[in-house]
């Protein structure tokens, strides 16, 4: 049950109006690294946490709702920022010509560059804003990203907050209004904040590489192909041990070469052989199966199911 607070969570304010920003700051209203995305990922990956993880079932909405609250501050912003044009626009309506729209040819002539640099906020929105981004693009479910797997969705969710971070940083470079900055480093700090705090949800569910159960076959799980010529760097990603699996790298100078001799890599026995084998690989694979699977089953009733506990009732 959401219920909806009037005040802002954070105290949003322009010191003028500037349609042309109002245009870029769609992209955080609408965009693909948006506040909308991100409220309705969290919010959807949310479902399948609640019970056999309410801790993370918690987090998820906590965090969805915040985002939903970001929305809102950037959906006001973008109104302010547009500052007369709704007016103008109902004003238009009631008279004949558009040169009656602004008083003066200089005004009138600002106004259609305004509304040139995104007609959507002229002819489409009437003046607010609207679900696309920055180029009218419409916002679309395809920017959600649910797998279903927490050790999948809580790694989405860092990227997501990442590059949603990144936008805000990119976005402060093209204001110089001090209220509008002020707004936007807040909200870039949530998505800092919230970064830290899927990365610690993460951390909580153990083993957590490679996302998902099954492991990866061993024989291809340490190797380094060098897909180009000259300038060939060395470094950790291609020599010493791997970060998550800590196997040595074995590095193939050659992979037309190796692909060849070892029939399409089915007979490939690598220079740095894991010690995982592949039954090592099979029994971990099973052990962490049933783990998830017995998590799952212990939460979700076999039979009547309800999601909420109301007073008078049990769940």
């Amino acid at each position: 049950m959401f219920y909806h607070v009037k005040e802002l969570q954070f105290n949003a304010r322009v010191s003028r109006p500037d349609p042309r920003f109002a245009r870029l700051l769609l992209e955080q209203f609408g965009g693909g690294n948006g506040e909308l995305k991100a409220a309705m990922q969290y919010f959807t990956q949310a479902f399948t946490c609640r019970q056999p993880y309410p801790d993370k079932y918690d987090m998820l909405m906590d965090i969805a709702t915040e985002e939903f609250s970001h929305l809102e501050i950037v959906g006001a912003t973008i109104q302010m920022l547009l500052g007369g044009v709704n007016g103008e626009l109902k004003d238009a309506a009631e008279k004949d010509e558009l040169s009656t729209l602004l008083d003066g040819q200089a005004a009138k002539d600002q106004y259609v560059h305004e509304a040139m640099v995104n007609p959507q906020f002229a002819i489409v929105n009437g003046g607010g804003p609207s679900l696309t981004d920055s180029n009218g693009n419409p916002w679309t479910a395809a920017y959600v990203n649910a797998n279903g797997d927490l050790t999948v969705d809580m790694r989405s969710n860092m990227a997501a907050e990442s590059r949603a971070k990144i936008v805000y940083e990119y976005l402060l470079k093209f204001t110089d209004d001090p209220y509008v900055k002020d707004t936007l480093k807040f909200l870039m700090t949530r998505e800092v904040a919230h970064y830290q705090m899927f990365e610690a949800a993460l951390a909580t569910i153990q083993p957590n590489f490679p996302p998902g159960i099954l492991q990866g076959e061993p024989q291809y799980s340490n190797l380094y192909f060098n897909m180009s010529q000259d300038g060939n760097a060395s470094a950790p990603w291609n020599q010493g041990k791997s970060s998550q699996l800590g196997e040595e790298w074995t590095y193939v100078a050659d992979p037309i070469q190796t692909v060849r001799d070892t029939t399409g890599l089915t007979d490939l026995n690598p220079e740095n052989a894991p010690k995982r084998s592949a039954q090592d690989v099979k029994e971990t694979e099973k052990q962490l199966g049933e783990i998830r699977k017995e998590e799952i089953d212990a939460a979700v009733p076999a039979s009547e199911n309800q999601w909420s506990s109301y007073p008078g009732t049990s769940s």
